[in-house]
């Protein structure tokens, strides 16, 4: 299959043939490298279909490298068929609607006039460090690591933690110096942000991944790995979404009022309209167990490793429509297509805090552009995160006037 180029329709639906409005697609196409030796997938039947498929395993992020063997020491990312499917259910109603609307949503509530708050004190401040702050607290709230002496100083620990194992040199004696750095982190969140909070749980169970943890009987290795896969995921790219989203809509006024009018149908449309264009991992993989031969996959050979490119998915024609790149938020009710397309993943593997993310992206792009005077005051410098294949926004400076 191929890449796909901008279109020359003149059918667009806001008639802006040939318009691109992607703003990470400069450096996604400089570091596009799909895993040396595998199969690239780059339309959305075929990327869906494989996916969902029960014929494949999960793969990439060094998963040939983890021993499967005590699967009570791995994260649930690396299981799959029933284990993997009893690691989320035991946990999936924390990600459910009801719990996001009854629970969540006064965390992200309670956050946000935080970062108001402070913002409105300093009348400036680095966004991208402003949506990490919302991004910590909310995943900390579902995984439990909620008895820390400081949020801020369990969202200090969890970064040095995340950016040290995910950018980590693989060969030579970088390799075994990132290692030890890595470790002596990990030791230090492990005593300053998990005992405590196992501890809690042990005496009063709550609603949270770390309680159920407890209660399973996880190892010490199980409980660290299981927790920093939630609130990874939770906080890295959810971190880039939000500045991602405030960038698109800083740079564009009819965006901009579109959203302030909208209900929260319109804005969760524009939302991911947006990650439809800007997705923050580039990549899924995945490794055929047995042979696939469907109409949309073709021939695939069991052990082939397969390289889904979610960018070239997510801009292919035929489910798009025409003008793939430009952002339509009118596209996904008019293709009947369900939210971003693949930007979220699909299938068993698909990112069990979907909606929690894009709850909080709302929530925080609502409160942020209601703000007085709120305005940029310089853009972010896009760059590249070769561990998670994906793009980060820095240096973000945003203003308003003052309280």
């Amino acid at each position: 299959m191929t890449a796909n180029t901008v279109p020359d329709s003149a059918q667009c639906p806001v008639h802006r043939p040939g318009r691109d409005d992607r703003k990470s697609a400069g450096v996604a196409a400089a570091h596009f490298a799909p895993t040396p030796g595998s199969t690239l997938v780059d339309g959305f039947h075929a990327a869906r279909d494989i996916l969902r498929s029960p014929k494949v395993r999960q793969a990439g992020a060094s998963t040939e490298h983890v021993d499967k063997s005590r699967p009570d020491e791995i994260s649930f990312f690396f299981l799959d068929g029933d284990l993997h499917r009893k690691r989320r259910a035991a946990v999936a109603g924390l990600f459910a609607p009801k719990t996001i609307v009854t629970r969540h949503r006064a965390v992200m509530d309670r956050t946000m006039d935080a970062i108001v708050a402070r913002l409105r004190a300093s009348g400036s401040h680095a966004l991208d460090e402003l949506s990490w702050q919302m991004a910590v607290d909310v995943a900390a709230e579902i995984v439990g690591l909620t008895d820390s002496n400081s949020n801020d100083g369990l969202a200090r620990r969890v970064k040095a933690v995340l950016e040290t194992s995910v950018n980590a040199p693989t060969k030579g004696l970088g390799k075994w110096i990132a290692l030890a750095r890595t470790l002596k982190r990990i030791g230090t969140f492990w005593n300053k942000d998990m005992v405590p909070a196992i501890a809690a749980r042990k005496l009063a169970p709550r609603d949270d991944v770390i309680s159920h943890m407890v209660q399973a009987g996880f190892s010490k290795k199980g409980m660290i790995m299981e927790t920093l896969s939630y609130a990874g995921a939770g906080m890295m790219t959810t971190r880039e979404f939000i500045v991602m989203v405030a960038w698109h809509l800083f740079d564009n006024d009819g965006l901009r009022q579109r959203f302030l009018a909208g209900d929260e149908a319109d804005q969760f449309a524009i939302l991911e309209e947006i990650l439809r264009l800007e997705p923050v991992a580039s990549f899924n993989w995945r490794r055929a167990a047995e042979p696939i031969d469907e109409a949309s996959t073709g021939p695939v050979a069991a052990g082939e490793l397969l390289t889904i490119s979610i960018r070239h998915a997510n801009t292919d024609e035929a489910i798009t429509g025409p003008c793939p790149f430009e952002l339509d938020p009118d596209r996904a009710k008019r293709m009947k297509v369900n939210g971003p397309y693949l930007s979220f993943g699909d299938g068993p593997h698909r990112c069990p805090g979907a909606q929690v993310a894009l709850h909080e992206t709302r929530v925080f792009i609502d409160r942020l552009f209601r703000l007085p005077g709120i305005r940029l005051v310089s853009p972010p410098e896009i760059q590249w995160n070769p561990g998670i294949h994906g793009y980060e926004l820095r240096g973000a400076i945003v203003a308003c006037d003052p309280a």
